[in-house]
């Protein structure tokens, strides 16, 4: 799937470009891709924003915006977003006041993002290949399962995720568990 998109592989090539020694595009632009297959739908939804994961525990917080500068300037028709996963951390404390523990890897910052199903994301090595990286698995994404992933997210801001990206309007075959046991279709 992840090769039959031309967008999707320029912009894997544009970020490999950065030179990142550890780094993935994930969460909606892959969970988006592989519902839409999955669907068998003609066109694809729009991507909302590229999200673009790495971590770098010597790079300063100044460095996601550079390198969201340096996106935008090579694919100016996507809304990149980019995040140090060895910075999350200070986000949480100062935008939400909370404290949370540093991660320690991409691999642990990818498994703590809302859904199980969009805890994946891919990147392209120096050789062409396609690597993955799902802490979790892939089972939820291709079963079309929405499940609550409770690793720094509350159950409230799962559902207010599931509600404003509008899950099952846009893929009704999804199964979405509500985080109360319940599952809606």
């Amino acid at each position: 799937m992840v090769t039959a998109s031309d967008e999707l592989m320029a912009a894997l090539r544009v970020v490999r470009s950065l030179g990142l020694r550890s780094w993935c595009i994930g969460a909606g632009a892959i969970r988006s891709l592989v519902w839409d297959a999955l669907h068998e739908f003609d066109q694809r939804s729009a991507v909302e924003d590229m999200d673009v994961v790495y971590f770098d525990a010597e790079a300063g917080p100044e460095q996601d915006g550079e390198l969201e500068n340096r996106l935008r300037s090579a694919m100016p028709g996507f809304r990149w977003e980019v995040t140090n996963q060895a910075g999350v951390h200070r986000w949480f404390a100062a935008a939400l006041g909370q404290v949370v523990p540093p991660l320690a890897s991409l691999e642990e910052g990818v498994a703590t993002w809302p859904e199980y199903a969009t805890c994946v994301g891919v990147y392209l090595n120096e050789d062409g290949a396609l690597g993955v990286v799902a802490p979790h698995g892939l089972d939820d994404l291709f079963e079309l399962r929405v499940r609550h992933n409770p690793l720094r997210a509350s159950v409230a801001t799962y559902r207010q995720r599931v509600a404003a990206k509008r899950f099952g309007e846009r893929w009704p075959r999804l199964s979405i568990n509500t985080a109360s046991g319940q599952n809606a279709a």
